[in-house]
């Protein structure tokens, strides 16, 4: 017993996520020089990693769909804090950065890690299957939100694409609402709609590994991988927001638009989601990997938003939430592709790949507008 509690101890997903938290204390609110920055960033994709593996952990102690949702909400609630420090910290130029983050955060959950979840699963079984009804209700929740949060406020009777304030928080309330609403029917009544099912539609009994066999960790292991996961996400988040100088700099010495930031920021965050759903996608769970897809993007909007809205209160200047021409373009074609690709239950190589393209017009059109 004691060599497995130092084994475990000494294990690098035990260590990395403390290591990275240490460095984040050490370097916070520092300029960085060139060796730092790479040490910091190093660090980072090890928190990432760590992350994975716990949050794997967790949910397969809780079991699915309850597990998909433990690492959607945990990235998302430290991305709300990344945002609004940032926000802080930023003046006039982050005004909108809520909105680029945000929105980022949608295109590439309901492009980027859904497609590359269909099209390992398609390439594992030709055809990767998943439950339309589940995934359909999933995504008509995000479209509402991304509609109500994203686009209407471009069309208000307020100068610029923002709320009013009675708006904002109506937008905040139905936010929240539609959240909470999705998550008591994930988890409650029609938990089914929302497990891994067989290339008949049989549903697969509860293996969060996908390994056939492998039985829950103990309650002691889930409740150390919880705390783990939390540093580590801390840690990314923290490191993300450690290196965002750099970032912002490399930013825009290549020239590249200020809204790029918010691209970058999603894609370091949902790194974690992203190495989950591939896995489980590759362990012939489609539908884990579309959980955590959807329910990332849903995470992102009906929390995000919420919580921006409350921080606008002490917030200086506009909060620019509405979208241009070109995004809400991308939104609605990600909308009708997304529903096109789920009702059917079934899904080939093709719908994966023109999620990714999608993803690529995004990341194109966000460095070159």
């Amino acid at each position: 017993m004691a060599a497995m509690i130092r084994s475990r101890l000494t294990d690098w997903t035990t260590l990395l996520p403390l290591i990275a938290v240490l460095v984040l204390a050490a370097t916070w609110g520092r300029d960085l020089a060139g060796p730092l920055i790479v040490v910091v960033a190093a660090l980072l994709a090890g928190a990432v990693l760590a992350a994975v593996h716990h949050a794997e952990v967790v949910a397969h102690k809780v079991g699915e769909p309850l597990g998909s949702l433990v690492l959607a909400v945990a990235v998302t609630v430290i991305e709300v804090g990344l945002i609004v420090t940032l926000m802080i910290s930023g003046g006039d130029k982050t005004q909108a950065l809520a909105r680029d983050t945000v929105f980022a955060a949608v295109m590439i959950t309901c492009n980027g890690i859904l497609g590359l979840s269909l099209l390992l699963g398609a390439l594992r079984r030709r055809v990767a299957v998943f439950n339309p009804e589940g995934t359909g209700g999933a995504l008509a929740t995000v479209a509402t939100l991304a509609t109500l949060s994203l686009v209407v406020p471009t069309f208000t009777s307020r100068p610029g694409p923002q709320f009013s304030p009675a708006q904002l928080a109506f937008a905040a309330v139905a936010s929240l609402a539609l959240y909470g609403l999705f998550v008591m029917v994930q988890t409650g009544r029609h938990r089914d709609y929302f497990l891994p099912v067989t290339q008949e539609g049989s549903i697969i009994p509860e293996d969060a590994d996908g390994d056939g066999h492998a039985d829950p960790p103990s309650t002691r292991t889930a409740l150390a991988s919880l705390v783990l996961l939390v540093v580590a996400l801390v840690a990314v988040v923290g490191d993300a927001k450690t290196i965002s100088p750099a970032i912002e700099a490399g930013v825009e010495a290549a020239n590249l638009p200020q809204a790029f930031v918010g691209v970058v920021i999603a894609l370091l965050v949902l790194l974690p989601e992203t190495l989950a759903a591939a896995r489980a996608a590759r362990r012939d769970r489609v539908q884990i990997s579309l959980n955590l897809a959807l329910g990332s993007a849903m995470a992102s909007i009906g929390l995000t938003i919420p919580a921006i809205a409350l921080a606008s209160i002490w917030l200086e200047g506009p909060l620019l939430l509405g979208l241009g021409g070109t995004q809400m373009t991308l939104l609605a074609l990600t909308a009708v592709t997304g529903v096109l690709t789920v009702v059917p239950g079934r899904a080939t190589v093709l719908q994966g790949g023109v999620h990714l393209v999608l993803l690529a017009a995004f990341v194109f059109l966000a460095a070159s507008p």
